[in-house]
């Protein structure tokens, strides 16, 4: 399956849950999409649901179902739970760290500055948005990449970074610090029923 590539917002709505994670797309029309988003009212079974907490978190980094199936057997076997190392993963990829330092309004953004080799890991281009990151790693703007309209004007914002990240706006470089902890992490993802869809 391709990577999903149209309206944020319409996802967000139809799974009832920001894929941003700003609640922006849920603020105004929070309820599904289509003629009758307001009166439909479905009951889902427990694969619909076990489903629903899997896309949610698939469109929320933005992968496809092959890249979210690959993350989850790595997870797997992994030493520790599942769901916790799936997260870990999730979290470790350069262009997921790009957005959560800031450098990107969303992964969408990031993964795109990524892909045009516009970031440096530890002084080396990486172009590949799915590499994995180590703690320890320095993340930083290629030289003659530091004008990048997308980059400053999501610097600017002034976005929260989350505590096992640093960034440093000036220069535009960040270190990855440490793994997340589950609880550092949207909280409103089941990932037990994530990791029982695959199981099933």
């Amino acid at each position: 399956m391709a990577r999903y590539t149209g309206p944020s917002y319409k996802k967000s709505r139809r799974y009832g849950f920001s894929t941003l994670e700003t609640g922006k797309e849920l603020s105004k029309r929070p309820y599904t999409p289509g003629a009758h988003g307001k009166d439909r009212k479905r009951k889902l079974s427990e694969y619909g649901i076990q489903l629903q907490e899997k896309q949610k978190a698939r469109f929320m980094y933005g992968l496809t179902e092959k890249q979210f199936k690959k993350v989850f057997e790595k997870a797997s076997k992994m030493k520790g739970i599942a769901g916790d190392n799936m997260f870990i993963l999730l979290e470790s990829r350069i262009d997921n760290l790009v957005y959560r330092m800031g450098m990107a309004r969303t992964r969408r953004s990031a993964r795109q500055i990524v892909n045009h080799g516009h970031i440096l890991v530890n002084g080396k281009k990486v172009n590949i948005p799915s590499y994995t990151c180590k703690p320890g790693d320095i993340i930083t703007v290629k030289e003659n990449s530091k004008n990048h309209p997308a980059i400053l004007d999501a610097v600017e914002l002034k976005l929260s970074t989350p505590a096992y990240v640093e960034f440093d706006a000036k220069n535009l470089a960040g270190k990855y610090v440490r793994v997340p902890d589950r609880s550092e992490l949207n909280p409103d993802i089941n990932e037990q029923l994530i990791v029982e869809y695959y199981n099933r």
